[in-house]
């Protein structure tokens, strides 16, 4: 059963300069691509007969890969990836725009508009079975995490109330 963690004390065996990429399988790379540029309003380039990359407001990419085998699975829904919009409302418009093309994009699946962890967000799955949060943090998303050292359970003894309140509430809110 997950707990809490503790930090290791040992020097990491590389010296990494930052997180460059990721993949996503997809099934039809022009589909896709209609997707990424169309909906999800993300830079794409193709830099192989069978492959994308993508990327949004960073150096970060995902390298989207033709495959088969897409077809035949789908991504967990907590292994989906963010895209972040200006504001709750944006959250609620994009929603809206993007039940109305649902099926024009080939969109498998939608949940509603939820408050969480701090942020407002619906997911999407896609015509490749990856799903997507499209969401309202604050500004330069989940760095605020990061910064405000109560976000950071790990070593903590701490009950399962006060974790789950950490982790579902933004940082306005855990006072």
């Amino acid at each position: 059963m997950a707990g809490i963690t503790q930090r290791s004390a040992k020097e990491p065996l590389l010296k990494t300069r930052f997180l460059s990429h990721g993949t996503l399988e997809v099934v039809d790379l022009q589909a896709s691509r209609r997707f990424y540029e169309e909906v999800l309003g993300l830079e794409v380039i193709q830099h192989a007969p069978i492959a994308l990359m993508v990327r949004l407001g960073g150096d970060h990419v995902y390298v989207c890969v033709e495959t088969p085998k897409a077809a035949q699975h789908e991504m967990p829904l907590l292994g989906h990836n963010g895209i972040d919009l200006g504001s709750r409302e944006e959250v609620d418009e994009a929603h809206a725009k993007i039940s109305a093309v649902r099926d024009e994009y080939g969109i498998r699946k939608m949940t509603k508009p939820v408050e969480q962890h701090g942020t407002y967000a619906f997911y999407l799955q896609d015509l490749d079975g990856n799903w997507w949060e499209i969401c309202h943090l604050p500004d330069r998303g989940y760095a605020f995490r990061f910064r405000d050292a109560r976000h950071d359970l790990t070593g903590r003894d701490v009950s399962k109330d006060e974790a789950e309140r950490v982790f579902k509430k933004g940082l306005e809110e855990i006072g």
